[in-house]
């Protein structure tokens, strides 16, 4: 079977795959710009660390409410009218950041924005792993990360754009007619009701969260995640705005530095899917992926040091001229080792996690607890960062974003041995 860029793309053939490809399209586009734009809010209503963490807890919080009753909801509903609600409620979000005039009324829309990307995303990955061809769910979720993580690049170097070279409504109403397209994709071509196969009354939420949970690799990567969310989190939020306000990196150029880890996702995490795929070992995948990240997190504050010790370099673009220093040049390499760490962990873990749920016959509820370990981390991790910011400086902050990637992948490699050991024991016992 080939392998590539290629052949994962080679899946939009598929018009199901193309429309829900559609939604990650429309989410991970905007996901991005959004980014970006809580940078311009911070500079313009002059924040201060903890407000601007607020910004990440926001949205995330309101995930943790509702990702366990949502995630049930779908292995037991139509799908397909959860996808196109999340649509919906999407464009409504672009509408309320198009008007919001103070830090609160950011944090408020933030709160809807969590809502929608929790239906996108849940119900898509799920509905993915429903219909993929069996011994190809690496593949199909990798690819679908791929399209994802395209678009995403997308919404940086489009989307910073658009912030930089006109305003705040026009960029929202482009992101509107985006995902209205994806609306019409998978009201035309998403067969009907495409999960709900898990009858409602063969298992409660708690006990079907109980099953997966007593199997060990879900106690190991649940626990993984808990910890690496809080350092990846801080990241996310806090680079854009560090470009930004520490540097004065414009929009379009800061766009381009998260274009960087971009790129590299899009381009290699369809192929790492196939990897998981063929080889196997996809718990090496993951922590590979972990330590990768927690050095691109620890270069972040060589920013500083790259300002001063590198010479400009004046670029043109739009009928102007920039001139980006050595923090553009850190940052954007810094976000691109980034991406590589990404590629490998993200398919292999979302394949674990999928794997698991078939179990159960419950992919949804699988992914719940994987996207509800996370958000832990991401309700707590900016807000805590944005108070070392605040008190202590910049650099410890993300110096401490990357010692809770480093334990998390100890705590990872950890749980699993002790939790596989465990399980033989028992099935030895059993025997």
């Amino acid at each position: 079977m080939s392998s590539g860029l290629g052949h994962s793309l080679a899946l939009l053939r598929d018009r199901e795959f193309a429309a829900l490809a559609g939604t990650a399209f429309a989410r991970s586009q905007a996901y991005s710009t959004v980014l970006i734009a809580l940078a311009l809010y911070a500079e313009q209503f002059g924040t201060t660390g903890f407000v601007e963490g607020l910004f990440g807890t926001a949205f995330a919080f309101v995930q943790l409410l509702i990702v366990l009753p949502l995630g049930r909801k779908i292995d037991t509903g139509n799908a397909k009218r959860f996808l196109l609600a999340g649509l919906v409620l999407n464009v409504a979000v672009f509408g309320g950041f198009a008007f919001v005039e103070s830090a609160t009324h950011v944090i408020l829309v933030r709160v809807l924005q969590g809502v929608g990307a929790s239906l996108l995303w849940i119900t898509g990955s799920t509905v993915v792993g429903e219909i993929s061809p069996e011994d190809e769910s690496g593949r199909w979720l990798g690819s679908y990360n791929q399209v994802a993580a395209f678009s995403s690049l997308a919404g940086d170097v489009v989307g910073g754009y658009l912030l930089y070279a006109y305003d705040f409504r026009l960029t929202y109403l482009v992101l509107s007619l985006v995902t209205i397209g994806a609306f019409v994709l998978v009201f035309a071509f998403l067969r009907d009701n495409p999960g709900g196969k898990t009858d409602p009354e063969d298992a409660t939420s708690v006990e079907t969260f109980r099953a997966l949970l007593a199997r060990p690799m879900v106690r190991a990567l649940v626990a993984f995640r808990l910890a690496f969310s809080f350092g990846k989190m801080a990241v996310i939020i806090f680079l854009p705005i560090l470009a930004r306000t520490e540097f004065g990196i414009n929009a379009f150029a800061i766009g381009w530095i998260l274009a960087g880890g971009k790129l590299t996702k899009s381009l290699l995490q369809g192929y790492t899917g196939d990897l998981t795929d063929r080889i196997g070992r996809k718990p090496y995948f993951v922590a590979a992926g972990a330590l990768l990240y927690g050095v691109g997190t620890a270069m972040i504050p060589l920013s500083y040091l790259a300002e001063g010790a590198l010479s400009p370099v004046a670029f043109g673009f739009a009928g102007q001229s920039v001139e980006l220093g050595g923090a553009f040049f850190t940052l954007f390499a810094a976000y691109g080792l980034l991406g590589v760490g990404d590629s490998l962990r993200l398919p292999a873990s979302m394949a674990l996690f999928v794997e698991e749920g078939e179990r159960f016959d419950s992919v949804a509820s699988s992914l719940s607890l994987r996207s509800i370990s996370w958000k832990v981390g991401q309700v707590v991790g900016p807000a805590v960062v944005g108070i070392i910011i605040d008190v202590v400086s910049t650099t410890v902050a993300f110096l401490t974003a990357a010692g809770f990637i480093v334990v998390a992948t100890v705590v990872f490699a950890v749980t699993r041995t002790r939790a596989t050991t465990e399980a033989d024991t028992v099935a030895t016992l059993g025997d």
